[in-house]
């Protein structure tokens, strides 16, 4: 009944056909009572009587069953209005192609894999969509209300409903999905979020925005593997264009976000082709057959090292982090990753 009630289209599509079925099926059961008739006499009457076609009775009728076809003429007249006033709004309001737009949306969704469900397009779910755009990833935008297409110039999966819903995050795909990002502006809706997407799915990244710094306790308990406050990040980032102006734009410009012409990548070990596992940054060789650089080593144990050593060995689970151009971490996936 809740799935119903969040798709007002098909709810009243539904109670419309059922309030026409009950019609129907009290209209032929009294006249099997009150005049019995049988049940194709009866059905054939109920039939031509709600629908005003104005054929003969079926048979001649009793004052009772005048009375009753009365009744029966003025408790459909409501329906009939009722079912006109829908189908007049799917058709006028649009709302049937709007209907057919979400089920082609929901048709895609149920193909994808791997991608990243985004959670309220405040300023900064728009922000990772854009991001999320920019790096050629696909995701699916839960949002309360409806998505101003002009906010982006690029098309917008977009599940309409609540995130905090089960039913909301299944047909977002969660079974499928990677990742997912909550921005919402309430700090307990996010948790509430966390705690049930990491109910539907254990190994899901999960990435929360907080606002304020006791919430982010609260979300890490409640499953999000990393907690990002935007008040706070940027208040530094503007602190350090005082402080470190030169190091904030060097790192604005290898981050994209003055521009895309460079680009920090991870080289998963575990995705590489056999050959070069268990070699050294050395023999892996990546600057001369790439022109990247590697500027990081994350450990299996999930610890970082910076500049790592040539003779750093390529281990189970171990990630390299690059640095280069988009040619470059291009030529880079397609070396080691074919």
């Amino acid at each position: 009944m809740g799935l119903l009630k969040s798709n007002p289209l098909r709810f009243k599509l539904y109670l419309a056909i059922w309030l026409l079925i009950a019609s129907i099926f009290i209209g032929t059961a009294g006249y099997m009572v009150v005049e019995g008739w049988t049940f194709m006499e009866s059905l054939f009457m109920t039939v031509i009587t709600l629908s005003t076609v104005g054929f003969n009775e079926v048979k001649p009728l009793s004052d009772a069953g005048r009375l009753f076809s009365v009744f029966l003429i003025i408790g459909n007249l409501g329906i009939f209005t009722y079912t006109i006033t829908v189908l007049t709004r799917l058709l006028v309001d649009g709302e049937l192609r709007d209907e057919y737009l979400r089920f082609q949306t929901k048709k895609k969704i149920r193909k994808l894999k791997n991608h990243t469900i985004v959670c309220g397009l405040g300023r900064n779910g728009r922000q990772a969509c854009m991001e999320l755009h920019g790096h050629g990833e696909s995701f699916v935008v839960i949002e309360k209300n409806d998505i101003d297409s002009s906010l982006f110039n690029f098309p917008i999966m977009h599940i309409k409903g609540d995130a905090r819903q089960d039913h909301v995050l299944q047909e977002a795909g969660i079974e499928h999905a990677k990742a997912l990002i909550t921005t919402l502006p309430d700090d307990a809706a996010n948790v509430f979020v966390v705690i049930t997407a990491r109910h539907m799915k254990n190994e899901l990244t999960i990435i929360s925005r907080a606002g304020n710094d006791t919430s982010e306790d609260k979300l890490r308990r409640a499953g999000a593997n990393n907690v990002i406050m935007p008040d706070k990040v940027g208040g530094a980032h503007m602190a350090y264009l005082v402080t470190k102006p030169d190091v904030v734009e060097f790192v604005d410009l290898i981050t994209g976000q003055r521009g895309n012409e460079f680009q920090i990548a991870e080289l998963s070990i575990d995705l590489i082709n056999p050959k070069f596992v268990n070699q050294t940054i050395s023999e892996l060789d990546i600057r001369s057959k790439t022109g990247a650089n590697i500027i990081g080593f994350k450990m299996s144990n999930g610890d970082y090292v910076i500049n790592p050593q040539a003779d750093q060995k390529m281990t189970e689970h171990s990630k390299l982090i690059v640095l280069g151009t988009k040619e470059q971490v291009r030529n880079l996936e397609a070396y080691y990753y074919s």
